[in-house]
């Protein structure tokens, strides 16, 4: 699980996130805050915590100021502005001092489980470790890239190209339509359509296994593991 701090000195607002991101498979809220100070001492305190979801408006201080502070004290946990923040000096900032994505408020549960579920797969590649050769670098500082949907062709749904995608990216290798459909809930032959379009729009990529008679089984990878 991947050990979230919540930061927002409206405790409304914090649950509400926190809900959120309970709500994404791989994802643990491990506490909350709502000044800079609370923060600096739960990253302190908390057995662990792998990323902070930082507000820049707090009481004391701002979430800025929060992040240099990690920094200073030699603390590597990942951040993801959430705010209200709209101005380009604060996102420039951010940047600077590692923020990995800038979510501003408001925002619907759809945009943060799309940063999530993007910093989840930043995790699983770097997870793998050793060198990394161009197109590997390129998939790593593209992993935490949220493109919308491709233009859906007619009587495709973007409900459930989405489903097919969260599973395809939650998957721990390549799986058949008919894995999908069996962890999804959508027939075969509905899997079948949607991975191909995802595999034409270069979402995903096709693998084959080959059996010991007839034609190979169809597999399909997210593309920044393939």
């Amino acid at each position: 699980m991947i050990e979230v701090l919540v930061v927002d000195d409206d405790r409304r607002v914090a649950q509400v996130n926190a809900a959120y991101v309970e709500k994404v498979p791989g994802f643990h809220v491990a506490g909350e805050a709502h000044s800079a100070a609370e923060a600096l001492r739960r990253v302190e305190e908390l057995p662990r915590v792998d990323l902070v979801l930082m507000d820049h408006y707090l009481p004391d201080e701002t979430g800025l100021s929060v992040v240099r502070e990690m920094r200073r004290r030699g603390h590597r946990t990942d951040v993801i502005m959430v705010t209200a923040a709209r101005d380009v000096s604060t996102v420039q900032e951010a940047m600077r001092h590692g923020a990995l994505q800038y979510l501003v408020k408001p925002f619907a549960f759809a945009g943060l489980r799309a940063k999530l579920e993007a910093y989840a797969e930043l995790r699983r590649t770097l997870d793998g470790g050793g060198e990394a050769e161009q197109a590997e670098v390129d998939r790593i500082f593209g992993a935490l890239s949220t493109p919308s949907e491709p233009d859906l062709p007619k009587g495709h749904s973007p409900t459930t190209a989405d489903v097919v995608r969260r599973c395809l990216i939650s998957a721990e290798g390549p799986l058949s339509a008919q894995e999908i459909a069996e962890r999804t809930g959508v027939s075969r032959q509905t899997a079948q359509r949607y991975l191909k379009l995802l595999e034409r729009t270069g979402r995903a990529r096709l693998t084959l296994k080959y059996g010991d008679a007839g034609r190979p089984e169809h597999r399909y990878v997210w593309a920044t593991r393939a």
